[in-house]
């Protein structure tokens, strides 16, 4: 005689009150999306939600009705790194039947709704997940997502991600250690740095690979040559090359933190007659189109930024499958490029 299981009672909203220690009417307002609710007391029904597997109409509604839909959020959209980053994921996302939805948030966080809001927003309308590119995700953001078991892939995140955070990016050291060995290859000993966000990890990183490859010459780090805190702009490679010029001894090589950056040194040294790469060689990081298009062209360190698109794509999809990830941080190899605007020291 065979023995039937007991089904899993499906929890109700009066069940879900009694046990967050609240009314109904409560339950309901946080199940449909109100934001008239204490964000202790809607945190603490969210958590017997999530404990009890309980799914509103309007999630069920909106997963069966939109399929595979994953929202990229992005700063800005007029950089060449984004543009190659977001068509890896729109490549990666046609071939897998996938719908791409893109916020353009303006600054560095994802968003002006509170984290709570926001996760419930995209329970609500059936989102399969979210692909952070070059923005910060606060803590408070990933543990709201975390706890409705929304994935989550952050692309060159400005903040470190906790462990448990899917991140892709590029091989940030080794490719700054790669760049300045380049410089040095070919002569050069006063070389500056010129980053973006000072305390961004691919920023760190990317500094951190430059001043290894001067200790192992042997040449000392040399602060004054080290210009960072602004953005990854051209506005920062204008501004840094202007701090530069104030010193008494020019650099005669530059390493830039992104081609962006590098494309605003140029600007700035054109601008004061100054020749690159006759007068000081100049190399970025990214190894984007506006770098080759530039005038001379750019070398550059080259990220494989549609293949991190692509990789980010894949990584979120495979935790929605609920697939256990063999790492939680994918790096992809870089490589430099060598065009017109470095040269051999001259003299």
């Amino acid at each position: 005689m065979t023995t039937k299981l007991p089904e899993r009672t499906k929890p109700t909203l009066a069940s879900v009150a009694r046990q967050a220690g609240v009314s109904a009417p409560t339950v309901s307002k946080v199940v449909n999306g109100r934001d008239d609710v204490a964000p202790e007391t809607r945190a603490r029904i969210l958590a017997v939600l999530e404990q009890a597997g309980y799914q509103s109409p309007l999630q069920r509604r909106a997963a069966t009705e939109n399929g595979t839909v994953v929202e990229v959020v992005i700063d800005v959209l007029d950089s060449a790194y984004t543009i190659e980053v977001l068509n890896g994921i729109l490549q990666s996302a046609a071939a897998a039947d996938v719908e791409i939805l893109v916020s353009v948030t303006g600054q560095s966080v994802p968003g002006r709704r509170s984290p709570e809001r926001r996760a419930q927003r995209m329970m609500e309308e059936g989102r399969t997940g979210m692909i952070v590119v070059t923005s910060a995700f606060s803590e408070a953001q990933l543990h709201a997502f975390r706890r409705r078991q929304i994935p989550v892939v952050v692309i060159d995140p400005l903040n470190p991600p906790s462990a448990d955070v899917v991140s892709v990016g590029a091989t940030n050291w080794a490719g700054g250690k790669a760049a300045t060995e380049h410089l040095l290859g070919l002569g050069h000993r006063r070389i500056a740095y010129i980053g973006g966000i000072e305390g961004s990890e691919c920023n760190q990183a990317r500094l951190h690979g430059y001043m290894a490859a001067l200790m192992a010459q042997g040449i000392k780090v040399d602060p004054q040559y080290i210009v960072s805190g602004g953005r990854f702009r051209t506005e920062s490679g204008v501004n840094g090359f202007r701090e530069l010029l104030k010193l008494d001894h020019l650099p005669t090589a530059i390493f830039a933190g992104s081609d962006t950056i590098a494309l605003g040194v140029l600007s700035e040294a054109r601008r004061h007659g100054i020749r690159i790469p006759e007068d000081i060689s100049l190399i970025g990081f990214d190894g984007t189109s506006q770098g080759e298009q530039s005038v001379p062209s750019l070398s550059s360190v080259a990220q494989p930024l549609e293949e991190m698109g692509r990789a980010a794509l894949r990584s979120l999809l495979r935790q929605a499958r609920g697939e256990v990830l063999d790492s939680h941080r994918v790096e992809l190899a870089t490589q430099v490029v060598v065009r017109e605007s470095t040269a051999p020291l001259a003299g």
